[in-house]
């Protein structure tokens, strides 16, 4: 098969420390692989234990008698602690000899006992791992955090592949990994980065991310999508009638003003309201179509009804913030809609074009971060779909 499945895992602590945006930069940058799924994971004991034996019998070294270091280490971090299962995200990528391609940009360990100056930040794990020894023989470790784990070679990503298929068509796509009382006060909101950071490999989805982890919020849900025009559509469509109501004015006003100049005469306000009616609303009307080809890659005045639903052409990255005031921090952090009114130091500021491509969305209240992930299914992830496609296709 040309066209193989691997994956990168990051590791509880490496999300806990808000690191995953520097993670997903270094991935996207430097590989030449298409990211098609992503799941925010919490593995329980058992699958952890049996994932953590799968490593213990690779055959492919990364370094330092890696494959026991790092089975004890999943056995001993990635399923819960003291009661509470811990949040890891799963990245799954499409392509060529993606095993190798993946291995190559997490790296290898660095041994902290080396001399400061030796040490490079070129691989993820030379920026976000720790192997400290107790001796100068580095024969004892006395701390270890991998920040990343990847399959060593295809094989390997297959075994994991079919270890966790039917354990992810378990999984919700949110984490409720805290007690009730811990998460009093807090509430969700959803942010999606937009199509326009996806149409070529680059950090700008990661550093997007890490401008997001300025909040302290927490990521409890993260979901790969391509917006079908239906729910484009749904999502969208309140704000329909505000263009109308907002656009048309403007432009009737500005087609009076064209006219006048073009011809040389006088028009009434009549003139302009009908205008506005008419050649106003019609463009408001486009701008509502040019938002749904955007988010979808399709204009749903040329999509066939039998269409509507299928996934639309282009990608997204939809992700769950859970924390206190979050939807007011990531909105204050995301910016004002047009990105040239948007103070520096915001999202929109920093990558926006302009008012509809803007880089990212984040809703502007609880009750409509409720409804978007409602529209969006945000409950469910094609993360398992897309895993048990491709061994079924193994087989």
């Amino acid at each position: 098969m040309e066209q193989c499945l691997s994956y990168v895992l990051i590791t509880p602590y490496t999300v806990a420390k808000s690191r995953t945006g520097g993670v997903l930069s270094r991935l996207l940058s430097r590989i030449d692989l298409e990211l098609v799924g992503a799941q925010m994971i919490a593995m329980d004991q058992k699958i952890a234990s049996e994932y953590a034996e799968l490593i213990r019998k690779r055959e492919k070294s990364e370094g330092f008698k890696s494959s026991p270091l790092l089975a004890d280490y999943v056995e001993k971090n990635l399923g819960p602690s003291k009661g509470v299962r811990h949040r890891s995200l799963l990245l799954v990528f499409q392509g060529s000899n993606p095993c190798a391609q993946l291995a190559n940009v997490c790296g290898n360990f660095q041994g902290e006992n080396s001399r400061v100056e030796m040490l490079t930040g070129e691989s993820i794990r030379d920026t976000y791992a720790d192997l400290v020894f107790e001796d100068e023989k580095c024969e004892k470790v006395s701390y270890f955090e991998p920040g990343v784990l990847t399959a060593q070679t295809q094989e390997e990503a297959d075994a994991t592949f079919k270890l966790i298929s039917s354990w992810l068509v378990t999984q919700s796509n949110i984490i409720e990994n805290l007690p009730l009382s811990e998460r009093k006060g807090t509430e969700r909101t959803l942010a999606i980065i937009k199509p326009d950071n996806w149409k070529y490999a680059s950090s700008r989805p990661g550093m997007i991310i890490d401008m997001f982890s300025r909040t302290g919020l927490r990521i409890v849900g993260i979901k790969v999508l391509r917006m079908s025009v239906a729910q484009a559509l749904e999502f969208y469509g309140p704000i329909k009638e505000n263009l109308k109501n907002k656009l048309a004015p403007i432009y009737g006003m500005q087609a009076k003003e064209l006219l006048e100049s073009e011809f040389n005469v006088i028009l009434n306000n009549n003139i302009q309201e009908i205008l506005a009616t008419s050649f106003g609303a019609t463009y408001a009307e486009e701008q509502f179509e040019r938002i749904v080809d955007f988010m979808s890659g399709i204009r749903p005045s040329a999509c066939p009804p039998e269409d509507l639903q299928k996934p639309g052409l282009v990608k997204c990255m939809v992700l769950i913030y859970e924390g206190v005031d979050a939807v007011k921090k990531i909105r204050d952090i995301l910016g004002p809609t047009d990105p040239t009114k948007a103070p520096a130091g915001t999202i929109r500021r920093d990558f926006g074009t302009n008012i509809r491509v803007n880089a990212a969305h984040a809703s502007d209240s609880k009750e409509n971060a409720i409804r978007e992930m409602k529209i969006l299914g945000l409950m469910e992830n094609s993360c398992a779909k897309i895993v048990q496609e491709y061994i079924n296709q193994l087989s």
